[in-house]
């Protein structure tokens, strides 16, 4: 991985060609143009040839202002993922944290292919540590410690990137509805050997509820991290003495 490449290419430090025309292309440009492509038929219709042609130009041109594929990925995915709302000044942390999730959702929905280009070590861009520089500072005060926060922000952020997983593999907006519609005809005539998941299903078919997993998880992660911080407000961690 050229980690110093990619940091210039994303953080805007790398100079632009210097030789021949004026440059008739932008990065910017270059990144819609693989979003474009990556959103119609999947981050694995992207190839430098084929942004090039999309854009009317030569690969070998491209590659005037984009090392290769994994810097274009890494461009696209930090422009498709875009900046942070502005914080909301009302509500306490743990509305605030909601309020972030729920802004984070719909950016993957929008590109799933970022879910797989967001995965694993990697130089992060402006946008995606905006971010998480957003959900850190809403944790000032909290008494958590800089492990915990990091903690905290990869378990909400684990669970806007489930979820938007499991829209994506699924069509329509009924997820929910479609497994439980499955998944009890596979019970239909197993209740006996599956009785727990039978009625589970039966009460969900009587009561509602389905499709509401985002909520729900967000509910028992702030709740949990909620008790996390009264604890640790009530029984202080006193570091060790040295010296």
């Amino acid at each position: 991985m050229d980690l110093t490449g990619r940091l210039e290419l994303l953080w805007g430090e790398r100079p632009g060609p210097r030789r021949g025309p004026k440059p008739a292309l932008s990065l910017d440009r270059i990144a819609r143009t693989g979003i474009a492509i990556a959103d119609a038929e999947g981050l694995a219709a992207v190839s430098m040839q084929r942004v090039a042609a999309d854009l009317g130009f030569t690969k070998m041109s491209l590659y005037r202002y984009v090392p290769g594929k994994a810097e274009l990925v890494a461009l696209m995915a930090d422009l498709a993922i875009g900046a942070p709302p502005a914080e909301p000044t009302g509500g306490d942390w743990c509305a605030r944290l909601r309020a972030w999730a729920s802004a984070l959702l719909p950016g993957f929905l929008r590109h799933p292919w970022t879910l797989e280009a967001t995965t694993g070590p990697r130089v992060v861009g402006p946008n995606e540590l905006a971010w998480m520089e957003s959900a850190l500072a809403v944790l000032d005060g909290t008494g958590l410690r800089g492990a915990e926060r990091m903690d905290v922000l990869a378990v909400l952020a684990g669970h806007v990137r489930s979820i938007a997983q499991q829209v994506a593999t699924t069509p329509g907006d009924d997820m929910g509805t479609q497994f439980g519609a499955l998944l009890a005809e596979v019970v239909r005539d197993r209740g006996d050997r599956y009785p727990a998941v039978e009625a589970a299903l039966a009460g969900s078919a009587e009561q509602g509820g389905e499709d509401q997993a985002f909520d729900f998880g967000l509910d028992l992660i702030l709740d949990g991290l909620r008790a996390k911080v009264a604890s640790r407000a009530a029984s202080p961690v006193v570091p060790p003495v040295t010296g």
